[in-house]
């Protein structure tokens, strides 16, 4: 280790970024810490906001990384970020709800503004650092002159889903010190230090709960028709960014004994499409703007395991990607509730990070039933 790297911690006020920080200080690297600042109190307050990292209790946080710093003398910044946020997650996140889909902020967020305008926004400010560390929990690995991401060592706190779109350029100057560390091994250690955080709650991401209700308060979707798969209005939904695919609860409807689930968000004619589950599988999916690690990948097909959400199992699949970037998986086994807006990530079986991208559509497993509308794509 050079005691003349310089190392700045992303931290949010968490048991995670903190103990990052104090790793890499023992260590003898010199540390900065740095906060990204995204709220700015547009919205009503809402008692999910409150435990979200997006609310009203970034003051909070804001003064508990200062703390930190204070107490392991490090230098501390913060960094305003909230018109970017606005701009490139919350709009995003509008957009694609209004538009049928389902999106996940977290993704874009790590991609644009945590691994994005933070660190150069600290740079341009005159902050001079060499690397950029989290508290996320995940690994990197080189492997002939490209970075990848792998999956952590406790798989139950693994977040390389959400990490999934950071390149190889961008990875080789990162690091992810609890990557080797369970949850409890990090509260250990926090408590060891005299953390405050040590025993802090998680915060839930973007929006807590998933009421995003507050952010549409300027503009509400238009209610319409719930309807059965052959078009029998069967009652009213209240938006379509209040319901996802795959979801039972909240319909406000039944018909028979058989439960129903939202099969297909159908954003041009504003229904939501209900079915019996077994309308929830699909034997693959498409996506228009995949990314692989390895750049020789593209044009040739691939096996490897897809994971469709975070706390989805990988599937074992083939992929073949081209030099265009769409993406045609096949699904080995038929997976259930793949939605578009919702990312597909691809492993290796060693838990290397190997590409991923945006789901535009699913496709039916004709054996199943199941449905994709237009609409949803």
């Amino acid at each position: 280790m050079d005691e003349n790297v310089t190392v700045a911690v992303g931290l949010s006020g968490g048991v995670d970024s903190s103990l990052a920080a104090c790793l890499l200080k023992e260590k003898g690297y010199k540390v900065i810490g740095l906060t990204m600042k995204i709220w700015k109190g547009a919205y009503k307050i809402h008692e999910d906001l409150k435990h979200s990292c997006f609310g009203p209790g970034e003051e909070e946080d804001i003064a508990a990384c200062e703390r930190l710093c204070g107490q392991i003398g490090i230098p501390y910044h913060v960094i305003d970020l909230s018109d970017e946020y606005e701009r490139h997650v919350i709009e995003y996140f509008r957009r694609e709800y209004l538009a049928g889909r389902t999106p996940n902020p977290c993704i874009v967020c790590n991609r644009e503004l945590k691994f994005g305008f933070l660190i150069d926004r600290a740079k341009q400010s005159g902050l001079g650092f060499d690397l950029f560390a989290t508290g996320h929990y995940v690994r990197t690995s080189s492997i002939d002159g490209t970075t990848y991401l792998r999956t952590a060592r406790d798989m139950a706190k693994d977040q390389s889903y959400f990490l999934y779109s950071l390149d190889s350029s961008r990875l080789s100057h990162i690091v992810f010190p609890l990557g080797e560390m369970t949850k409890e091994e990090t509260r250990a250690a926090a408590r060891a230090y005299g953390l405050e955080v040590a025993d802090k709650p998680e915060s839930q991401d973007f929006v807590g709960g998933g009421d995003y209700a507050p952010l549409f308060e300027y503009d509400r979707p238009e209610p319409g028709d719930i309807v059965d798969l052959k078009g029998t209005v069967l009652g009213r939904h209240r938006g379509l960014p209040f319901y996802t695919i795959g979801q039972r609860r909240g319909l406000g409807i039944s018909i028979g004994t058989e439960p129903l689930y939202v099969l297909a968000l159908d954003a041009r004619q504003n229904r939501v499409v209900v079915g019996q589950g077994k309308g929830l599988f699909s034997s693959g999916l498409l996506s228009y703007s995949f990314r692989l690690q390895n750049p020789q990948a593209y044009d040739k097909p691939l096996a490897c395991r897809v994971k469709i959400r975070q706390n989805h199992k990988p599937a074992p699949a083939t992929i073949l990607v081209d030099s265009g970037g769409k993406a045609h998986i096949d699904f080995e086994i038929p997976q259930r509730a793949v939605a578009p807006g919702q990312s597909a990530v691809l492993y290796s079986e060693d838990g290397l990070v190997l590409g991923g991208g945006i789901i535009d559509k699913a496709i039916p497993d004709a054996e199943n039933g199941s449905v994709s509308l237009a609409g949803t794509a």
